[in-house]
C-alpha cells in the first residue's frame, strides 16, 4: 500500500453518518487499483455507510474522498457513474414486473439505447443462466440469478470500479462461489472490487486485502 500510484479509492479522516448520527469517525484507508477488498467488521461498524459515502449517497461532513487521487467528495452519482464507478447494494434492486432484458435496458440509460444493446451481449456472456431468461420477468428468476442480473446491469457502464454491498445474502453457498469467481474474473481485467460481506470466511478465500472497521475507524488492513 506504500506506493501511491497504486491506489484507487482513499478516505482521508471522513466523517460522515445519517443526520446528526455520525458513522464513519476520521476515518482513513486506501483500496488498491484492480483488487478485491474486503470489508468487514461488526454490525454498525460503517461498512455499508463507507459504499454509500463513496457513491455519493452520504455526503461526507469532513475529510476527503479520493478516486485515482481525486477529490471526489459530494459528487453527484451521475458524476460518479461517468467516472466508472457502480454500485450494487444489498437486497433485491430489480424491476420484477419487467424482463431481464427490459431491466438491462434500464441498466444502461445513461449510456443510450443503441450502445446497451450494444453491451447486452458482451455482458450476458457473464451470465449463462440469465442469458437463458432474458424474456423472463425477473421476478420469476431465482435468488442467485436475479443477484446475477443486479450485477449484469452494473456491469453494462463497464465500470473501473465496482461497490458490492453483501453479494451473498439468500444465496446458495454454490452460488455465492459463482458470485465471488466473476469478481475475481472482473479483477483480473483491471477492475477494483469494494465488497461487504457479512460471510467473511467465504469472502477471505477470493479477496487480495482485507481492512476490518470498528466504531467508524479502521482497525486493521492486511
Amino acid at each position: 500500500m506504500s506506493d501511491p500510484s497504486n491506489t484507487c479509492i482513499e478516505f482521508d479522516n471522513v466523517v460522515s453518518g445519517y443526520k446528526d448520527f455520525m458513522i464513519l469517525n476520521n476515518l482513513s484507508l486506501k483500496v488498491r487499483r484492480g483488487a478485491i477488498t474486503l470489508l468487514m467488521g461488526p454490525n454498525g461498524a460503517g461498512k455499508s455507510t463507507v459504499l454509500k459515502t463513496l457513491f455519493g449517497l452520504l455526503k461526507p461532513r469532513q475529510g476527503r474522498v479520493l478516486l485515482n487521487g481525486q477529490d471526489i467528495s459530494g459528487a453527484s452519482q451521475k458524476d460518479l457513474l461517468a467516472k466508472g464507478i457502480a454500485f450494487v447494494p444489498q437486497g433485491r434492486n430489480l424491476f420484477g414486473q419487467l424482463s431481464v432484458f427490459e431491466n438491462l435496458e434500464l441498466g444502461g440509460i445513461t449510456l443510450g439505447m443503441k450502445t446497451t444493446h450494444a453491451r447486452i451481449p458482451e455482458v450476458l456472456d457473464f451470465f449463462p443462466r440469465v442469458k437463458e431468461r432474458l424474456h423472463s420477468r425477473a421476478a420469476s428468476l431465482s435468488g442467485g440469478e436475479q443477484k446475477q442480473l443486479e450485477i449484469g446491469r452494473a456491469l453494462l457502464l463497464r465500470p473501473k470500479v465496482l461497490l458490492i454491498d453483501e453479494p451473498s445474502i439468500g444465496l446458495s453457498p454454490l452460488v455465492v462461489q459463482d458470485v465471488f469467481k466473476l469478481l475475481q474474473r472482473l479483477a483480473a481485467q483491471g477492475t477494483t472490487v469494494l465488497m461487504v460481506e457479512q460471510n467473511v470466511k467465504s469472502a477471505l478465500k477470493y479477496s487480495h486485502d482485507a481492512i476490518a472497521l470498528e466504531s467508524g475507524r479502521l482497525v486493521l488492513h492486511k
